[in-house]
């Protein structure tokens, strides 16, 4: 007979919510900017990730997305959508819990909040902005080798 107690426990990562936190959409120049132009606004697009406990083992992963398109300087129009998530995260390794805060769960949430994203500025009267597919792998990278740098730093200035 088999002893079950000495296997380590199933890792599991579940989605127990998802919300809009957040929504703004400005169309400041309407109704000329939903005019025919000669050619497509400048569009420049930030993405943030952050992630705080809720309790030992649910965590809240918010992904922030703020696009704004530009012509010639003005804003023609400027989204902001701060999307989050519940994540039930148990049995996983100390160490793999940050890539898992910050790069699965992130990538989890992306395909809604891009839809979101798409959805208002069709409805604010622009062809849906499709943002292109995020790698959180190298956000979170440079994150770290930020943290890293900034805490080099802090020691030397000790």
């Amino acid at each position: 007979m088999a002893d079950d107690t000495n296997q380590a426990a199933t890792p599991s990562l579940s989605i127990l919510a998802q919300y809009t936190k957040d929504l703004s959409f400005e169309n400041p120049g309407a109704p000329r900017s939903l005019q025919a132009r000669d050619k497509a606004p400048g569009i420049n697009i930030s993405v943030n990730v952050n992630a705080n406990p809720l309790s030992e083992t649910d965590f809240d992963v918010v992904l922030s997305l703020s696009a704004e398109a530009t012509d010639e300087g003005k804003v023609v129009f400027a989204a902001e959508l701060v999307y989050g998530g519940v994540f039930r995260i148990t049995d996983f390794p100390q160490e793999h819990m940050l890539p898992l805060l910050f790069i699965e769960c992130p990538r989890l949430l992306f395909p809604f909040a891009r839809q979101i994203v798409a959805d208002v500025t069709r409805n604010g009267g622009f062809p849906p902005l499709m943002i292109d597919p995020i790698d959180f792998a190298q956000m979170f990278s440079q994150r770290m080798a930020e943290e890293q740098a900034k805490s080099k730093v802090q020691v030397l200035n000790s």
